[in-house]
């Protein structure tokens, strides 16, 4: 009976020794007597008790870590990064979670070279810029890494996904000196906007102005021919009511002298009115008023002769 509970008691531990649970997510590395025997994959698995051993789990879910490292550049100027590394294993394939299970020691050691390789590749891409060129090439160190790397951690049995550069600072007075140029470069701008404002606002005024006297100008003219058309209308108007007086006093039987002696004394009487003031020197005496009116008499004999030519 004791020998039949042993043999159960065996073979109950036996069994139990003998079931192994995988995790989702994770990758059993099998070893028999110090060799690699085979792989389990997630979920129940059976293995030889007390003969195969579970070297190693592998995690095939994604990792991620953090970097924070130095680098210098061509010009001697130092640029300190903060970078996120996301990386995981290439692929659930045996020989693959055999490299991954065998290279290195344990995980310590796998970090370590990883990140001083990611170190060193962003380094020697730095190296060869100028300080001034680092924060446009973010792109650039990114996928400089991944080139430079990506077969490396393959033989690793590792892929890296994602390499994110979250912060690129320099010293304190590097930093310094690069706000000064951006300040300097802004006020520069800021100055050549202000010219061109106000380059924009005298060429518009001067525009104005120069529209302004050209219709001035225009309306000048306009007015300057209607000023003349008038003058001229007024005088045909005058010479027309003249010759209409004439004509009548001839027919009236009256000497055409007595027209030009009224004009001549309405003539005095609107200088006396309308002087304002002003001095006005006049012939009054009796042979004064005789020569104006032969000199006037003597127009109208003119006038008279050409209005004959020219009905001739």
């Amino acid at each position: 009976m004791i020998a039949l509970i042993i043999v159960l008691v065996l073979a109950f531990v036996t069994i139990f020794l003998s079931i192994v649970t995988v995790q989702q997510g994770t990758i059993a590395i099998i070893t028999m007597f110090g060799k690699y025997r085979r792989v389990m994959y997630p979920g129940l698995n059976i293995k030889i008790p007390f003969l195969e051993i579970i070297y190693r789990r592998v995690s095939i879910q994604n990792r991620s870590i953090e970097l924070d490292f130095q680098a210098i550049t061509q010009d001697q100027a130092n640029v300190y990064f903060k970078a996120m590394l996301l990386y995981s294993v290439f692929d659930n394939k045996e020989e693959t979670l055999k490299n991954v299970a065998f290279k290195f020691v344990n995980d310590r050691d796998f970090m370590t070279a990883l990140i001083r390789t990611i170190e060193g590749s962003i380094r020697g891409f730095v190296a060869t810029k100028k300080q001034s060129e680092i924060l446009s090439l973010r792109k650039e160190i990114v996928e400089s890494v991944k080139d430079s790397i990506d077969h490396v951690l393959e033989t690793w049995g590792y892929h890296l996904l994602d390499l994110q550069l979250n912060d690129i600072t320099f010293d304190e007075a590097i930093t310094k000196s690069m706000a000064q140029v951006v300040a300097s470069s802004n006020l520069k701008a800021a100055a050549e906007n202000e010219g061109q404002a106000l380059l924009i606002t005298k060429t518009k005024a001067a525009e104005a102005e120069g529209n302004a006297i050209k219709i001035s100008a225009e309306a000048e003219k306009i007015a300057a021919a209607l000023r003349g058309q008038g003058i001229a209308l007024f005088r045909k108007e005058v010479a027309k009511g003249m010759s209409e007086a004439a004509q009548e006093m001839k027919q009236a039987d009256l000497d055409s002298s007595f027209l030009l002696f009224s004009m001549w004394t309405e003539a005095i009487k609107n200088f006396a009115a309308d002087g304002k003031g002003n001095v006005i020197f006049l012939d009054g005496s009796t042979d004064g008023m005789n020569k104006t009116l032969k000199q006037m008499m003597a127009m109208n004999v003119i006038d008279d002769a050409d209005l004959k030519e020219k009905r001739k």
